[in-house]
């Protein structure tokens, strides 16, 4: 009894949560769609749009001047019409963003856009009219019937601050009249009276409200809200009626059990003697292959431990090699220095005897130059003295004059013979210095070589020492970056986690492995997984729903098709015996005598089976209506026509020449059981039989 009360609480529940869930996906998908179109800025023209498409990349874009105004709902409309086209201007901070995007929109010839810069917006102009909001039906002031950001209140005072919104159409027109046509009024239904009389009214084609866009993404997201809310409620209603019904499931169970475990208490008992005689065997069986396994086991552990001692022999080799390469490439940094210190003090060395070499190559070329130059002056001097020689006997005075130009030539000679000598003799002596110094510095050229190849063979061995301690630091920062990547830890924390008892390393790196392994076939992370999982869940609990009332709905479906073919089955059967019984009668009234009679296909559906109709006219043996003649068949096919029309008469009938294969006589009883049957229907009787004609009420030719 209780779980039948249970099965209706539970239905009507269904129901509630059914028509909560419909609704708020209606309602979240309106919402959703009006979002959609609040952020691809439909209602608005395309130079709008691709403008609003640089808000992310220019900072300096605030948005367009209908998603910074708010109002009630019964002042959208007034204030949409007083904004006009400025519902579409777009807000900057300042001159430079609306430059830019101008040099943008004219770049690409995308079409214009009304820029509104915050910096311009410091000082709105005021109301002067303030009488006029004292009139009867003036609301106020258009700025004050908005709510936005307080840093856009200059903004809006600018567009709507010498607005004046008022009731009606006559409370606008006595206004306008009475201010001479100097205001600028709009009244609530959106009809706008602008200064020198112009008036503009109506009503938009579309209902896009761009003002109200947010105001009913806020009601629609309550809606939504709300549903949702109705629908856990009914959830959670729903869960405790079935946790109420599997209770009382419960119950019965336990009841039905408790017989049931009475039952097989002895049985129980009886199996569970013959399992322990079954483990003892099994155990006796066994303990033979767990000592074999401990044997194994134990083999396993010393090759282990010899395995360990073996890389514990090899790791302090390695840390021995290590420090005792790190000691030699020491000694070898030092002995580089040294000889470097060399070098660099030999170099010097070098340096100075070259710039001295320098200096003597320069003395020796300057002295040069001048033996050069007393030679040329010797030669013509020499062709002066020839000169002078040939023209002696010419002039006598001059021969005296000429020859005290000879001596002090002749002394010049001689001073520049021994300036020739000395040059000579320091040229020798620079040249004996240069050549010891050559000599000198190509020994010393000799040791440098010998110096480099030393310190190139250092450089190739400390190069080889550094690879060496770079791939080995390589590979500690590997194992490093392998235990944080893999597990998260730092070395000095692995330390601390190092446990002896854990076993030998192949076998850890085996089952690390395997676990590996197991962590590859679960396939990629999904980061995004717990949202998906929640979306996923929430559309699986609602199909699910749908999924059990389909199916409940299914099951009452199948119970009342099963009550309504077991009803049809009984009044067929109850209908089909008093159709047979009337057809038996009305066969023998149209025959003058015999007997007829209705039988189903045996071996078939009662419903779906065939009916056979057997017939016995006067004189004649009892055959299948097949076998019958043409008339015959015609005669007993209306014989259980007038059988169906006498259980259940109808209103109104027509019949078209279903006694044309009959004979007079039979034509005649035809006409004659009809007229019995007017007294509940009306027949229209298509014939060309005379008897049938003759007998109707009222006849229509053609």
């Amino acid at each position: 009894t209780a779980l039948a009360g249970i099965k209706p609480r539970l239905a009507g529940q269904d129901e509630i949560l059914r028509n909560a869930q419909i609704a708020y996906h209606q309602a979240e998908s309106q919402a959703e769609t009006l979002r959609n179109l609040t952020e691809r800025y439909e209602g608005f023209g395309g130079s709008v749009r691709r403008v609003m498409q640089e808000k992310k990349s220019e900072s300096g874009l605030i948005g367009v001047v209908a998603d910074l105004l708010k109002t009630e709902e019964r002042y959208e409309a007034a204030i949409e019409a007083a904004l006009g086209g400025s519902i579409q201007n777009v807000v900057t901070e300042e001159e430079g963003t609306a430059k830019r995007m101008i040099e943008m929109l004219k770049r690409e010839k995308a079409g214009r856009v009304t820029f509104l810069p915050l910096t311009d917006m410091d000082h709105p102009a005021e109301f002067r009219e303030m009488a006029a909001l004292r009139e009867r039906g003036v609301i106020g002031l258009a700025d004050s019937l908005v709510s936005c950001d307080p840093r856009y209140r200059n903004l809006a005072k600018v567009l709507l601050g010498r607005v004046l919104v008022v009731q009606d159409f006559d409370t606008a027109s006595a206004v306008e009249r009475k201010y001479h046509r100097s205001l600028r009024i709009v009244a609530l239904d959106g009809t706008q009276f602008s200064a020198g009389g112009a008036i503009s009214g109506g009503a938009f084609r579309n209902a896009s409200n761009l003002l109200g866009r947010r105001r009913e993404l806020e009601a629609l997201r309550a809606e939504a809200a709300r549903y949702r809310t109705e629908a856990e409620n009914a959830e959670k209603e729903i869960a405790s009626i079935k946790e109420q019904r599997n209770g009382l499931r419960a119950e019965n169970d336990a009841l039905g059990s408790k017989l049931q475990q009475d039952m097989i208490a002895q049985n129980t008992a009886r199996m569970d003697a013959e399992r322990e005689r079954d483990k003892a065997a099994a155990a006796a069986g066994s303990y033979e292959e767990l000592k074999n396994e401990n044997d194994a086991i134990g083999r396993q552990e010393t090759d282990l431990a010899a395995e360990k001692r073996e890389i514990t022999d090899k790791l302090t080799a390695s840390e021995q090699y290590e420090k005792e390469t790190n000691e030699r490439i020491a000694a070898l940094q030092k002995s580089l220095q040294e000889l470097e210190a060399e070098e660099s003090g030999k170099s010097a060395a070098v340096a100075q005897w070259d710039l001295e070499i320098s200096k003597v190559r320069q003395q020796a070329d300057f002295e040069a130059g001048n033996l050069a130059r007393i030679e040329e002056e010797t030669r013509r001097l020499s062709e002066d003295l020839a000169e002078v020689t040939r023209s002696l006997s010419e002039d006598e005075a001059d021969i005296a004059e000429k020859e005290r130009n000879i001596g002090e030539i002749e002394k010049t000679i001689l001073a520049s013979d021994t300036a020739k000598s000395t040059s000579e003799k320091t040229l020798e002596e620079s040249t004996a210095r240069r050549t010891a110094l050559a000599a000198a510095q190509k020994e010393r050229l000799s040791r440098k070589d010998a110096l480099q190849e030393q310190i190139a063979g250092l450089d190739k061995e400390v190069f080889r020492l550094n690879a060496k301690k770079e791939k080995l630091q390589e590979s500690i920062d590997a194992q490093i970056n392998y235990l944080w990547d893999e597990y998260q830890v730092t070395p000095s924390d692995a330390a601390a986690l190092r446990d002896d008892s854990l076993g030998a390393l192949p076998e850890m790196k085996k089952a690390a492995a395997e676990i590996r392994k197991r962590i590859r076939g679960l396939g990629p992370v999904n980061v995004g997984a717990i949202e998906e999982y929640k979306e996923v869940s929430e559309r699986y609990n609602f199909l699910r729903t749908q999924h059990d009332d389909l199916v409940e709905a299914a099951d009452n479906l199948q119970n009342i098709i099963a009550e309504l073919d077991a009803g049809m089955r009984k009044t067929f059967r109850a209908q089909f015996a008093k159709i047979n019984a009337e057809f038996d009668t009305v066969f023998r009234e149209m025959f003058g005598g015999g007997h007829g009679t209705l039988e189903l296909m045996e071996g078939e559906d009662i419903l779906e089976a065939g009916v056979r109709v057997i017939a016995q006219p006067p004189g004649k043996k009892l055959v299948n209506m097949m076998q019958m003649s043409g008339g015959e068949k015609a005669l007993t096919a209306i014989s259980l026509l007038f059988a169906i029309q006498n259980l259940k008469p109808s209103p109104f009938c027509l019949l078209d020449e279903i006694e044309a294969a009959l004979d007079e006589s039979n034509v005649g009883r035809f006409a004659d059981y009809l007229h019995k049957l007017t007294k509940h229907t009306q027949f229209i009787v298509i014939t060309h039989r005379r008897g049938t004609m003759e007998r109707a009420d009222r006849l229509y030719g053609i």
